[in-house]
């Protein structure tokens, strides 16, 4: 694999990662769900959540955020190893949001990842998260009402 390819493929796997992210921000569970291959997994162990198959990760994610008054994740860079057609890293996170049953939380978390180069692009194989840090301390924020454009 020259330079190049190995710069293109980091490129589109932190692509990926942030894609991750946006999906969920946006509510876009079907964007969400088409990052995993089709047989991919997305494992939550701290909240027992285990899904295989991206129609299982698509109303996995819609039930899970449908908990929640307003979420917010953050994506940082991690690492990426190549190995080929696959590619093994971690991404870490942090996220805080207020849940519907009152509860706020702020945690940090790491992703360790597998992925898989597709002909659709590189796509989650596996995603597994590991909490690092969790406070229940109930915010002191709340989430904007209305839309960006409404305010200008």
């Amino acid at each position: 694999m020259s330079d190049l390819e190995s710069i293109a493929d980091r490129f589109e796997i932190e692509a990926l990662r942030g894609s991750f992210t946006d999906a969920i921000m946006m509510h876009d569970y079907d964007r969400f769900a088409s990052l995993f291959t089709p047989d991919g997994v997305w494992r939550i162990p701290d909240a027992n959540v285990e899904l295989i198959g991206r129609e299982q990760i698509r109303a996995g994610i819609e039930r899970l955020q449908g908990a929640w008054d307003y979420f917010v994740q953050t994506t940082h860079p991690g690492t990426i190893e190549l190995l080929g057609d696959t590619a093994i890293g971690r991404a870490y996170l942090s996220e805080l949001g207020h849940l519907r049953d009152g509860r706020s939380v702020l945690d940090y978390l790491v992703y360790h990842d597998r992925y898989q180069r597709t002909a659709e692009g590189w796509k989650f194989a596996e995603r597994v998260s590991e909490f690092r840090y969790m406070d229940f301390t109930p915010l002191a924020g709340s989430a904007q009402i209305g839309s960006h454009e409404e305010k200008l």
